[in-house]
């Protein structure tokens, strides 16, 4: 190469270098740990109702040595929600339930609803991040199990009510909400035509419900769209870490599931043969270990608050 050529060639070279070191710093040692709050008002309750305060955790991916993440979300019962909604992906390591503890002893006594998510099924393994690219991550072919009746029995203990391909009415303040929803949809373990009878005797109550829930882990078309028949108000999801890692002014170039980009975070309508519900897509608070980065796009945890519609 000339050298009047390999000068401005190599100073590019080097601005990219330069560059690419930078977003990794960024990325790795700082963004990924500047936790945030996303607030949002929506007007989904039957008319008459008295406001609720949701708190929308999900994909904490939680390892025992991750105390800034634990004390985060300690802090975040100050917010003093009415209910709290997991949307599962809480361990990140085998024995993140330490760390899960510690971080959702404050909660103890908040009405709770969760779901799980692949990672409270499977501990976190090396993967090729390129890999998204070609389409949702797939399972391993040996990985290593997590102690899910462990995590079960402490969001138990908490007061939780698991929604894994089963249903349950709440009442919140005295606001009765009907909510039902899924086991992990990403690993295919959802049970849609479980929820069959326990929505039929939900709807053979005198009391009609403020609010009808969804709530999954991985916002696959299809179980939106079955939510959505099934005559859920407003759906709950994570799964997308709203893309990690996105591109300003572009946004996401993955989701890890068949959503559409716009709607990798989030709230949004979600429309299937005439009916529209709303839809919050949670970006998470969390990365696995082996991928710890995020880069235009903060971990997060949601305070929506629900109000009455007018009509």
């Amino acid at each position: 190469m000339p050298a009047a050529a390999a000068g401005p060639v190599g100073a590019v070279l080097r601005t990219a270098a330069v560059a690419g070191a930078a977003a990794a710093v960024w990325g790795v040692g700082i963004e990924r740990l500047a936790f945030t709050v996303r607030r949002a008002t929506l007007p989904v309750l039957a008319p008459g109702s008295r406001d609720l305060r949701v708190l929308h955790l999900s994909d904490l991916h939680m390892a025992p040595w991750q105390r800034r993440k634990q004390r985060f979300v300690r802090e975040l019962a100050d917010l003093e929600p009415d209910l709290v909604v997991d949307t599962g992906d809480n361990l990140g390591h085998p024995v993140g339930l330490l760390g899960l503890k510690a971080a959702l002893e404050p909660f103890r006594g908040v009405p709770g609803l969760f779901v799980w998510g692949s990672n409270d099924y499977w501990a976190p393994q090396p993967k090729n991040p390129f890999a998204y690219f070609g389409g949702p991550s797939g399972a391993h072919a040996e990985p290593k199990a997590l102690d899910t009746d462990a995590l079960g029995a402490h969001l138990g203990s908490l007061g939780w009510t698991s929604l894994n391909n089963r249903t349950a009415r709440v009442e919140v303040n005295g606001v009765v909400i009907d909510a039902f929803g899924t086991d992990d949809p990403h690993r295919e373990y959802d049970d849609l035509a479980a929820l069959t009878p326990g929505l039929r005797g939900l709807r053979s109550r005198k009391v009609r419900p403020a609010l009808t829930l969804g709530v999954t882990h991985a916002p696959y078309r299809r179980i939106l769209d079955a939510f959505v028949d099934r005559g859920a108000d407003l759906m709950l999801a994570g799964h997308t870490h709203g893309g990690q890692v996105c591109v300003p002014g572009y946004g996401a170039l993955v989701t890890n599931c068949d959503i559409p980009r716009r709607q990798v975070k989030g709230v949004s309508s979600w429309t299937h043969d005439g009916r529209t519900a709303s839809l919050e897509v949670s970006a998470g608070l969390g990365t696995s270990i082996w991928a710890p980065v995020r880069f235009a796009c903060r971990p997060e945890a949601t305070l929506l608050t629900l109000t009455a519609r007018s009509v």
